[in-house]
């Protein structure tokens, strides 16, 4: 597989072909498709480095693609849309993209995340494949936790969100560090979405069971450490 090939779906011809060029000229293998159904046949035919996938789509939208494509893959997504309303941000995310960015948009910013979201998806040297902390046990090569022997079902980006928590057990955790380090994003305004994600993941690992393992610093962010 080219380590730099990119899938772009985008069904407006003008953005697509400006877009293709400005990539192609940055060493990228670009692939294109102009709708949904034709995402999904090139992502069954080819192995892909990241997908820049338009929200809205004919056949089948961008929210749809990503929630199949997350099936199967973990293959880098950024969301690109016109959409700019924080709950589409957080439908996306939700549906496994890795990033947003709201049209019209610099390429040099487009450009920049590309390379962010390939970094963040480079095998890790990190040999440990098990954290435990109290009752909670997650996997990191099967994906699979568990709090007091019992099953946890989490999203991609919950999973993601968990993991850098427990790594940094102890540790006060700033809203705009999390958004960097899980979301890659460094933009002020958006970590309304943490806390968002922060309370999906209070539900799912700390209710109804103890000790409570996040825990929000006034002012600051979360930390994960024991009651």
């Amino acid at each position: 597989m080219d380590k730099n090939s990119i899938l772009l779906v985008e069904d407006e011809i003008n953005v697509a072909q400006f877009i293709q060029l400005e990539l192609e000229h940055e060493g990228y293998t670009v692939t294109m498709a102009r709708d949904g159904s034709e995402a999904m046949d090139c992502f069954a035919e080819q192995q892909f480095n990241v997908i820049l996938l338009d929200w809205m789509l004919p056949k089948l939208d961008g929210l749809e693609v990503c929630r199949r494509i997350r099936k199967t893959s973990d293959v880098p997504i950024i969301m690109l849309t016109a959409r700019d309303y924080v709950g589409d941000k957080i439908a996306g995310l939700d549906r496994g993209a890795d990033d947003y960015i709201t049209k019209p948009f610099e390429i040099e910013e487009l450009l920049a995340r590309i390379r962010a979201v390939m970094r963040r998806h480079q095998p890790q040297e990190d040999t440990q494949t098990l954290l435990q902390f109290e009752s909670l046990s997650v996997d990191l090569k099967s994906r699979r936790v568990k709090r007091d022997r019992e099953d946890i079902e989490l999203t991609v980006r919950e999973f993601d969100l968990l993991v850098f928590l427990m790594k940094h057990q102890g540790e006060v955790l700033s809203r705009d560090w999390l958004l960097s380090a899980v979301w890659g994003y460094d933009f002020a305004g958006e970590t309304n979405v943490v806390d968002v994600y922060i309370r999906y993941l209070r539900n799912k690992v700390d209710k109804g069971y103890d000790p409570k393992l996040i825990h929000t610093v006034r002012g600051i962010g979360y930390i994960f450490r024991s009651s």
